[in-house]
């Protein structure tokens, strides 16, 4: 969904917005292959052979010629663990207050974050939230309760308002996620993956580690593609400043522009194979293409888990 399509351009309310933007989604905004998903979306399931024919929906039967059983309030089908990155390069670009139309890093994987959290809520799905900087900065079990979702959606909300310097070891917090999380669950990370390169195969490492215990994960590779894919910047003398190490350099961004995207694309296609090697599900994401790929890349997830 395009956050310009909702009737305020501040978020007020984080809630709110994540149900519009999956209401935008299941209703059909976008030509999506799960279109008319949301017909059994919050209280149905296929109908498995074998099973008791006792809670079939004949009337969904009648509509949809397909078999779907009804679900129950304390059904709980799947784990959901949301992992995100709050070091200094989440909090770029710079904007001096969040809005749906001026989003950094951070800002955005926090309403994908919701929204996510907004879809397990209907499927009546267990969610669970890490936020790690230069510490582990919360965590939260995977739990199904009202109470357990609002007390998540209050620390994303916070991250909207936050400022911070920190680096971070990526790797460092993957490993510890990764221990804390006993039952199959779905993972979710959010990161730029700005990692030093000499750190760099201790990342993927890390990465790997998260899928021990049979779990199911998708890196969500959070990036600005006009300025930090594209390097399209205007010609003129600027200064570029590390945002975690301070390291500052004068140049014009156009005599290095080509071969900085030659690299970063060689970056981007090697975390693409090394996921594709340790059976991670690599998913690019743009903060400036909406969150429609987020949440098509839930449901996928989900019918591989179910």
């Amino acid at each position: 969904m395009n956050l310009s399509e909702t009737k305020s351009s501040e978020i007020k309310n984080l809630d709110l917005l994540a149900k519009q933007v999956v209401e935008g989604f299941i209703t059909g905004k976008h030509k999506s292959p799960f279109h008319g998903f949301s017909v059994e979306f919050s209280e149905h399931k296929l109908y498995n052979k074998g099973e008791s024919t006792r809670h079939i929906d004949w009337k969904l039967f009648a509509k949809t010629e397909k078999l779907y059983t009804k679900k129950y309030e304390e059904e709980t089908n799947l784990r959901c663990h949301i992992i995100i990155d709050n070091s200094a390069s989440m909090h770029y670009p710079v904007v001096k207050n969040q809005s749906i139309d001026s989003l950094n890093k951070i800002g955005f994987s926090a309403i994908a974050a919701a929204s996510l959290m907004e879809i397990l809520k209907r499927q009546r799905d267990a969610v669970g939230l890490s936020i790690y900087s230069d510490t582990y900065e919360y965590y939260a079990p995977e739990k199904g309760s009202e109470r357990h979702r609002k007390m998540i959606l209050h620390q994303l909300d916070q991250l909207l308002t936050s400022e911070t310097t920190k680096g971070t070891k990526t790797y460092q917090y993957l490993h510890e996620i990764a221990e804390k999380i006993h039952r199959r669950s779905l993972i979710f990370l959010f990161t730029d993956m700005f990692q030093t390169t000499k750190e760099k195969e201790e990342l993927l490492e890390s990465l790997r580690h998260l899928k021990h215990n049979k779990h199911e994960v998708v890196l969500f590779h959070t990036y600005d593609g006009k300025t930090e894919f594209d390097f399209n910047f205007d010609d003129s003398p600027k200064k570029f400043i590390d945002i975690e190490t301070g390291e500052e350099i004068n140049l014009y961004a156009q005599n290095i522009q080509k071969e900085y995207t030659n690299l970063v694309t060689e970056y981007f296609k090697e975390l693409k194979n090394k996921c594709l090697q340790y059976k991670i599900d690599y998913v690019p994401v743009d903060i400036n293409l909406g969150f429609h790929q987020i949440l098509t890349t839930y449901l996928v997830s989900r019918k591989k888990m179910m």
